[in-house]
């Protein structure tokens, strides 16, 4: 009955327009807030400008001129099916703004060292964007297979070539040591294949698969081999990354020299560790924290750093004194590690002591260094220290 009347009253011209907007408007006004909140700060802060792209755009970023070029070398895009597989790999990558802006951001922070390295092994500078291709510059991506850092070495391949992968350090994940292992590697590869094209699909599928499928299709060409699906869209994907940061400005997108990520800058120093060594107390004689400390060097893994002599990166006002702070410190956290040991006694386990002394048990594995599923025996010897 009330919503004929309602009925009634539209054809009658009795409509509250008023309380209808009212209605209408109330439940969304927070939503509007925050919109408006979002345009101030887009009004206020600057920050890159990127356009959206139109149909016509996007035809416009996949014309290509000739020639085409790639590590020096040629891309055939006389064949329609190179230029298919290229535009593919552009509308892909330009289909995901965010990830690109990303791109353009990081490349201040880590490209003069990669471009350092890749010009004192004589490689072709466009190798760089081999490394957005893999991990869009980020030092701890991983893969299923078990590729890691920016250059997603494989475990073997990086040992191969000098860098230590093990439950304590893994220098994949570190730029400044990987990228040398990384300019090696591509070095081998273009040596053994005779072009960046076969260098880059090997790196991306390795080398005895790539030679084979060489040996069973008898083809050389890249362009022309029938490989893994991935590896057919590798090349042609940096291509991509290529275009992309060389001229983002065709591509919808502006940046201003604020908007890009400022280098790292960090001093090393050697610390000479007899025993495994907290790394809060290396943060501490650096006058800097935990998570610097780790930012700076990502190969280490967990909080201590494994006996041994090692160069670790801090930051630089920390490096006067460095040495003395970080002897004093230990001296004192030896101490005091030794007045924390408590006995394990029969029928006791880890959660049953951490809750004993009202620490979490996560803390309690870190001190010690054990596994959640490791077994302990009366008699073992734990620390424990208190809660502050």
């Amino acid at each position: 009955m009330k919503r004929a009347n309602g009925l009634l009253n539209v054809i009658a011209g009795r409509f509250d327009y008023k309380r209808c907007f009212l209605i209408m408007i109330i439940p969304m006004w927070p939503t509007l807030v925050v919109y408006a909140i979002l345009m101030l700060f887009s009004a206020l802060s600057p920050c890159m400008t990127v356009a959206q792209e139109t149909g016509d755009d996007l035809l416009l970023a996949l014309k290509l001129e000739q020639p085409v070029l790639i590590c020096g070398e040629t891309v055939p895009v006389d064949d329609p099916q190179v230029v298919e597989r290229f535009e593919k790999e552009m509308l892909v990558s330009l289909g995901n703004r965010p990830q690109v802006i990303l791109w353009l951001k990081r490349t201040t922070r880590y490209f003069p060292y990669i471009e350092q390295v890749l010009r004192e092994n004589g490689l072709p500078a466009d190798i760089k964007y081999l490394a957005i291709a893999e991990s869009a510059l980020r030092m701890h991506a991983g893969s299923r297979k078990g590729a890691m850092g920016v250059w997603q070495l494989m475990p073997q391949t990086a040992r191969k070539y000098g860098l230590v992968v093990n439950d304590n350090f893994d220098e994949r994940r570190n730029l400044y040591l990987s990228t040398p292992a990384a300019a090696a590697y591509l070095t081998d590869l273009h040596d053994r294949f005779g072009s960046w094209s076969l260098s880059l699909a090997a790196y991306n599928m390795g080398e005895e698969g790539l030679e084979a499928e060489i040996l069973e299709q008898g083809i050389t060409d890249y362009y022309r081999l029938y490989l893994p699906l991935e590896t057919q869209r590798f090349v042609f994907r940096i291509l991509a990354i290529k275009r992309i940061i060389e001229a983002p400005q065709k591509h919808g997108f502006t940046p201003s020299p604020g908007d890009f990520y400022a280098p790292e800058t960090f001093s090393t120093v050697q610390v000479n560790a007899f025993a495994d060594l907290p790394l809060r107390l290396i943060a501490n004689a650096a006058g800097t924290d935990f998570k610097t400390i780790k930012d700076f060097n990502p190969e280490l893994r967990g909080h201590y750093m494994a006996a041994g002599t090692r160069m670790v990166n801090i930051p630089g006002d920390g490096v006067a004194g460095f040495q003395a702070r970080l002897a004093t410190l230990i001296e004192a956290d030896t101490k005091i590690r030794n007045q924390r040991v408590y006995v394990v006694k029969e029928g006791e386990s880890l959660s049953g002591i951490a809750q004993k002394f009202d620490v979490p048990l996560a803390a309690l594995l870190i001190w010690n260094r054990i596994g959640i599923n490791k077994v302990i025996h009366p008699g073992q010897r734990l620390v424990i220290f208190p809660r502050p």
